[in-house]
């Protein structure tokens, strides 16, 4: 396996490049990366291995592949993982239901939409099937919340997550020499919510692993922020003084604890904006301390649990 020198990542939009792929993100996406999650995404790419995060929710895993597919001008496949997901999926799907009806359609029709007689009319490639086949460039491919699948789910992806990164469709008879290779081996970024315990063995041992902390200080929360708004030119920058005052509730809120699903920067960000603009005037900075209730805090606490808990663990 020779490394891959070619991509880096910076954490820095102002390096996308002029002409990106027509499948990379349109909409700008900034990211504050620190320097070792940058390290551990340079590294999954180097050594073409899968970047495994794990991470609380709301803590931007699934950003980070919008994030770096962006800057590097790359296209983005999602694959989103549910509990009947089987690894097949996410190289194709064919259609044999289609096809008999095309057959019969045609015994009426002599200009059907699809020749019955082509196989390949009838397969549709997902997000990794899309990314093996790229002819001038890898794609970054996120597959999102892995932990949803079934036991064998990750091991199964060891088939194809590896050398020699091919696959076959017997249906078309893609086989053999014909088989689907990858020219490009994809930047592969699965998530984890560990919501059935830990990945099996094998798979973790393909993997980079990073864990993703929640920024908890001011100076970060500051940074995500102002980087949040750059993009949201139609939404106005809260005053600094409304930045630092709902940073330090939030962060207050979170470290008082108890919570069964803490509120994220996701949470964070739509209840910043709801303090700026949802009502006429800004909320007051000056009222954002523990003397007085959470404003809008059914914009930070998603679960009944946690809702009432309010007067201990939000108020």
């Amino acid at each position: 396996m020779e490394p891959n020198t070619r991509y880096t990542f910076r954490g820095d939009i102002n390096y996308r490049p002029q002409n990106p792929h027509p499948d990379s993100p349109q909409k700008v996406e900034p990211y504050i990366a620190d320097s070792e999650l940058i390290q551990a995404v340079n590294l999954a790419i180097y050594l073409r291995r899968p970047l495994l995060l794990e991470g609380e929710a709301g803590c931007g895993k699934t950003r980070l592949a919008a994030a770096v597919a962006y800057e590097l001008g790359l296209p983005l496949y999602r694959w989103d993982v549910r509990s009947t997901t089987k690894a097949e999926e996410g190289l194709y799907k064919y259609d044999t239901l289609l096809r008999l009806y095309d057959v019969q359609a045609q015994k009426v029709d002599s200009q059907p939409n699809r020749d019955p007689s082509d196989p390949t009319n009838y397969r549709r490639f997902g997000a990794l099937g899309k990314a093996f086949r790229l002819q001038d460039c890898p794609a970054v491919v996120l597959i999102d919340e892995i932990d949803k699948g079934d036991l064998d789910f990750p091991n199964d992806l060891l088939a194809v997550l590896d050398e020699p990164w091919e696959f076959e469709i017997p249906e078309t008879g893609e086989i053999g020499d014909q088989k689907i290779k990858a020219k490009h081996q994809p930047i592969v970024i699965v998530t984890s919510n560990k919501e059935k315990g830990n990945l099996p063995v094998p798979f973790l041992r393909r993997c980079v692993y990073y864990f993703i902390k929640f920024p908890d200080n001011l100076e970060q929360l500051r940074k995500i922020v102002n980087s949040h708004y750059q993009t949201q030119t139609d939404m106005p920058l809260p005053s600094p003084k409304l930045i630092d005052a709902a940073s330090d509730r939030f962060l207050q809120i979170r470290k008082n604890g108890g919570f069964f699903k803490p509120p994220g920067t996701s949470e964070f960000l739509d209840w910043l904006s709801a303090l700026q603009s949802f009502d006429a005037k800004p909320y007051s900075a000056a009222k954002l301390t523990t003397a007085n209730p959470v404003p809008y805090r059914e914009l930070l606490l998603k679960l009944r649990a946690d809702y009432l808990q309010k007067d201990s663990s939000a108020s």
